[in-house]
């Protein structure tokens, strides 16, 4: 029998505590083997944000998040794995939030975070840290999604950045 964990927040950041990394719910809440897809839910569940901009330059964690993010009601997806890349994404198009990895090799997405608050477009961090003091002063109230994460974190993630931010940590 799979035990269920939760995720922990602690602070401004959610952690994942994964049981059996090999199991996942999907967004019904049924457990799901690592070849099954998520079906969709009977009582038509959906999340408020539709369209998602994920900047990551690991393509494996860019792939797992978009992954987990689908599982999580979100369709419209879109990986960035540089900043030029990014940056040319939204002046392109529109995005409801954006999943920002701090490190992205020589920089970090502290500049870009800026471009997407004058925008007024939603976001947070992701990082394999959960220390939030070494980011600059205006960004530590950002909510921050601690590497690994699994379903329920980014869950709980989403729903935060949906709620406002750091008024939801």
């Amino acid at each position: 029998m799979l035990q269920e964990t939760k995720p922990l927040r602690m602070g401004k950041t959610i952690h994942s505590i994964r049981a059996d990394d090999w199991h996942r719910r999907d967004r019904c809440g049924t457990f799901y083997g690592e070849r099954q897809l998520a079906r969709a839910c009977k009582d038509g569940a959906d999340m408020t944000f539709q369209r998602v901009l994920i900047l990551e330059d690991n393509l494996i964690i860019a792939m797992e998040a978009e992954e987990i993010l689908r599982l999580v009601g979100i369709q419209q997806i879109e990986i960035a794995s540089n900043l030029e890349q990014a940056v040319n994404a939204v002046h392109s198009e529109h995005y409801d939030f954006a999943m920002l990895d701090v490190n992205l090799g020589e920089s970090t997405s502290f500049g870009f975070a800026r471009l997407l608050m004058d925008r007024g477009i939603s976001f947070g961090f992701v990082s394999g840290y959960s220390d939030t003091l070494d980011f600059p002063a205006d960004l530590r109230h950002v909510p921050l999604l601690n590497k690994p994460f699994d379903e329920q974190s980014m869950r709980l993630f989403v729903r935060t950045l949906a709620a406002g931010g750091s008024d939801a940590m």
